[in-house]
Protein backbone atom coordinates (compact mmCIF):
# COMPACT_ATOMS: atom_id res chain seq x y z
CA UNK A 1 0.00 0.00 0.00
CA UNK A 2 1.24 3.15 -1.35
CA UNK A 3 1.92 6.07 1.59
CA UNK A 4 -0.71 7.96 0.17
CA UNK A 5 -3.03 5.15 -0.04
CA UNK A 6 -2.38 4.83 3.91
CA UNK A 7 -3.32 7.63 4.62
CA UNK A 8 -6.35 8.01 2.34
CA UNK A 9 -7.29 4.68 4.94
CA UNK A 10 -6.78 6.52 7.56
CA UNK A 11 -9.06 9.65 6.21
CA UNK A 12 -10.92 8.78 3.52
CA UNK A 13 -11.53 11.46 0.88
CA UNK A 14 -8.16 13.22 1.50
CA UNK A 15 -6.59 15.44 -1.26
CA UNK A 16 -3.39 14.43 -3.27
CA UNK A 17 -2.50 18.11 -2.37
CA UNK A 18 -2.96 17.40 1.95
CA UNK A 19 -0.82 13.87 1.19
CA UNK A 20 1.99 16.27 -0.39
CA UNK A 21 2.02 18.91 2.23
CA UNK A 22 2.22 16.20 4.70
CA UNK A 23 5.39 14.71 2.97
CA UNK A 24 7.03 18.12 3.18
CA UNK A 25 6.08 18.37 6.75
CA UNK A 26 7.74 14.58 7.04
CA UNK A 27 10.89 16.04 5.13
CA UNK A 28 11.14 19.17 7.20
CA UNK A 29 10.66 17.26 10.50
CA UNK A 30 13.42 14.62 9.32
CA UNK A 31 16.00 17.64 8.59
CA UNK A 32 15.25 19.77 11.75
CA UNK A 33 15.39 16.42 13.99
CA UNK A 34 18.95 16.12 13.26
CA UNK A 35 19.89 19.08 14.95
CA UNK A 36 17.43 20.05 17.49
CA UNK A 37 16.02 16.21 18.59
CA UNK A 38 12.54 16.65 17.94
CA UNK A 39 11.87 13.22 18.12
CA UNK A 40 13.62 9.84 19.20
CA UNK A 41 16.16 8.80 17.00
CA UNK A 42 14.68 5.33 17.17
CA UNK A 43 11.10 6.17 15.71
CA UNK A 44 12.51 8.43 13.03
CA UNK A 45 12.47 5.22 10.11
CA UNK A 46 8.84 4.83 11.11
CA UNK A 47 7.93 8.44 11.01
CA UNK A 48 5.04 8.60 8.59
CA UNK A 49 3.16 5.30 9.73
CA UNK A 50 4.38 6.29 14.02
CA UNK A 51 3.98 9.73 14.04
CA UNK A 52 2.42 11.20 11.08
CA UNK A 53 -1.27 8.58 10.58
CA UNK A 54 -0.93 8.23 14.03
CA UNK A 55 -1.67 11.58 14.44
CA UNK A 56 -4.23 12.06 11.20
CA UNK A 57 -6.88 9.54 12.31
CA UNK A 58 -8.05 12.23 14.57
CA UNK A 59 -9.54 14.24 12.08
CA UNK A 60 -12.04 11.24 11.23
CA UNK A 61 -12.95 11.58 15.02
CA UNK A 62 -14.49 15.19 14.52
CA UNK A 63 -14.52 15.88 11.11
CA UNK A 64 -16.91 19.24 11.72
CA UNK A 65 -15.03 20.90 14.08
CA UNK A 66 -13.21 24.04 13.10
CA UNK A 67 -11.40 24.98 16.12
CA UNK A 68 -8.85 23.15 17.57
CA UNK A 69 -6.15 23.75 20.49
CA UNK A 70 -2.79 21.21 20.65
CA UNK A 71 -1.07 21.26 24.07
CA UNK A 72 2.62 20.41 24.32
CA UNK A 73 2.97 20.23 20.85
CA UNK A 74 6.21 19.02 20.88
CA UNK A 75 7.40 18.24 16.92
CA UNK A 76 3.61 18.46 15.93
CA UNK A 77 2.24 15.87 16.86
CA UNK A 78 -0.85 15.67 16.29
CA UNK A 79 -0.95 19.36 16.41
CA UNK A 80 0.85 20.19 13.12
CA UNK A 81 -0.28 17.33 11.19
CA UNK A 82 -3.88 18.49 12.01
CA UNK A 83 -2.97 22.41 10.91
CA UNK A 84 -1.81 20.77 7.29
CA UNK A 85 -5.01 18.53 7.38
CA UNK A 86 -7.29 21.23 8.19
CA UNK A 87 -6.55 23.23 5.62
CA UNK A 88 -9.52 21.60 3.80
CA UNK A 89 -11.82 22.57 5.94
CA UNK A 90 -12.91 26.18 5.50
CA UNK A 91 -12.65 28.80 8.38
CA UNK A 92 -10.69 25.73 10.70
CA UNK A 93 -8.07 26.60 12.92
CA UNK A 94 -5.63 25.26 15.01
CA UNK A 95 -3.69 26.46 18.29
CA UNK A 96 -0.56 24.86 19.61
CA UNK A 97 1.31 25.73 22.60
CA UNK A 98 4.58 24.81 23.11
CA UNK A 99 7.07 25.94 25.85
CA UNK A 100 10.55 24.61 24.52
CA UNK A 101 11.77 27.56 21.85
CA UNK A 102 14.01 25.74 19.90
CA UNK A 103 10.40 23.07 18.94
CA UNK A 104 8.42 26.24 19.15
CA UNK A 105 10.86 27.92 16.26
CA UNK A 106 10.45 24.56 14.19
CA UNK A 107 6.83 24.41 14.53
CA UNK A 108 6.36 28.44 13.12
CA UNK A 109 8.92 27.62 10.10
CA UNK A 110 7.41 24.87 9.20
CA UNK A 111 3.98 25.73 9.44
CA UNK A 112 4.44 29.28 7.80
CA UNK A 113 5.82 27.26 4.79
CA UNK A 114 2.96 24.89 4.27
CA UNK A 115 0.44 27.94 4.45
CA UNK A 116 -1.13 26.41 7.40
CA UNK A 117 -3.88 28.12 9.60
CA UNK A 118 -2.50 28.02 12.95
CA UNK A 119 -0.69 29.69 15.47
CA UNK A 120 2.04 28.62 17.98
CA UNK A 121 2.24 29.83 21.35
CA UNK A 122 5.44 29.38 23.23
CA UNK A 123 3.91 29.15 26.52
CA UNK A 124 3.43 26.64 29.72
CA UNK A 125 0.08 25.29 29.17
CA UNK A 126 -0.93 26.73 32.27
CA UNK A 127 0.11 30.16 31.25
CA UNK A 128 -2.07 29.69 28.08
CA UNK A 129 -4.99 30.19 29.64
CA UNK A 130 -6.73 33.27 28.26
CA UNK A 131 -4.10 33.77 25.21
CA UNK A 132 -6.00 31.05 23.00
CA UNK A 133 -9.66 30.99 21.60
CA UNK A 134 -12.35 28.46 23.11
CA UNK A 135 -11.37 26.03 21.18
CA UNK A 136 -14.03 22.81 20.28
CA UNK A 137 -11.18 20.35 20.22
CA UNK A 138 -8.23 19.76 22.60
CA UNK A 139 -5.57 17.58 21.90
CA UNK A 140 -2.79 15.96 23.21
CA UNK A 141 0.09 13.10 22.43
CA UNK A 142 2.53 11.41 24.45
CA UNK A 143 2.04 14.61 26.98
CA UNK A 144 1.26 13.36 30.44
CA UNK A 145 -0.51 10.86 32.68
CA UNK A 146 -4.46 11.35 31.69
CA UNK A 147 -5.46 12.92 35.35
CA UNK A 148 -2.60 15.48 34.57
CA UNK A 149 -4.29 15.94 30.70
CA UNK A 150 -7.44 16.69 32.09
CA UNK A 151 -6.14 18.83 35.01
CA UNK A 152 -4.15 20.68 32.54
CA UNK A 153 -7.05 20.65 30.13
CA UNK A 154 -9.98 21.58 32.57
CA UNK A 155 -10.19 25.29 31.50
CA UNK A 156 -11.29 24.06 28.20
CA UNK A 157 -13.29 21.04 28.78
CA UNK A 158 -15.89 23.05 31.27
CA UNK A 159 -16.30 25.47 28.63
CA UNK A 160 -17.62 23.00 26.26
CA UNK A 161 -14.46 21.90 24.50
CA UNK A 162 -14.39 17.98 23.88
CA UNK A 163 -10.84 16.66 24.30
CA UNK A 164 -8.79 13.83 21.93
CA UNK A 165 -6.01 12.15 23.94
CA UNK A 166 -4.10 9.34 22.63
CA UNK A 167 -2.80 6.75 25.34
CA UNK A 168 -1.18 3.77 24.79
CA UNK A 169 -1.91 0.12 26.49
CA UNK A 170 -2.23 1.58 30.10
CA UNK A 171 -4.93 3.67 28.86
CA UNK A 172 -7.73 1.84 31.47
CA UNK A 173 -5.60 2.50 34.80
CA UNK A 174 -5.31 6.06 34.07
CA UNK A 175 -9.24 6.06 32.87
CA UNK A 176 -9.58 4.77 36.48
CA UNK A 177 -7.18 6.88 37.99
CA UNK A 178 -9.37 10.06 36.57
CA UNK A 179 -12.72 8.97 37.65
CA UNK A 180 -11.48 9.59 41.41
CA UNK A 181 -11.17 13.77 40.54
CA UNK A 182 -13.25 14.14 37.66
CA UNK A 183 -16.07 12.98 35.89
CA UNK A 184 -16.64 12.98 32.36
CA UNK A 185 -18.62 11.11 29.61
CA UNK A 186 -15.66 8.83 27.89
CA UNK A 187 -15.85 7.25 24.32
CA UNK A 188 -12.80 4.88 23.44
CA UNK A 189 -11.58 4.79 20.10
CA UNK A 190 -9.03 1.88 19.10
CA UNK A 191 -6.47 3.41 17.16
CA UNK A 192 -6.26 2.77 13.56
CA UNK A 193 -2.19 2.50 13.88
CA UNK A 194 -1.92 0.73 16.91
CA UNK A 195 -4.22 -1.77 17.89
CA UNK A 196 -2.93 -1.94 21.92
CA UNK A 197 -3.58 2.22 21.95
CA UNK A 198 -6.50 4.31 22.42
CA UNK A 199 -7.91 7.41 21.30
CA UNK A 200 -9.99 8.63 24.26
CA UNK A 201 -12.93 11.11 23.63
CA UNK A 202 -13.83 12.88 26.91
CA UNK A 203 -16.64 15.51 27.26
CA UNK A 204 -18.85 17.07 30.04
CA UNK A 205 -16.44 17.08 32.34
CA UNK A 206 -17.05 18.25 35.82
CA UNK A 207 -15.43 17.80 39.23
CA UNK A 208 -16.00 14.06 40.94
CA UNK A 209 -18.17 15.64 43.82
CA UNK A 210 -20.14 17.83 41.48
CA UNK A 211 -20.69 14.92 39.38
CA UNK A 212 -21.99 12.55 42.24
CA UNK A 213 -24.33 15.39 43.34
CA UNK A 214 -26.37 14.77 40.34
Amino acid sequence: MSKFEQLQDVIPGVSRETFERLEKFESEFKRWNSRINLAAPSTIDALWQRHILDSAQLAALAPDALQWLDLGSGGGFPGAVMAVILRERPGARIELVESNNKKAAFLRSVLASLDARAKVHVSRIEQAVGKVSQPQIVTARALAPLPLLIKLSQPWLQQGATALFHKGREYAAEVEESRYAYGFDLVQHESRIDSTSRILEISRLTDANVSAET
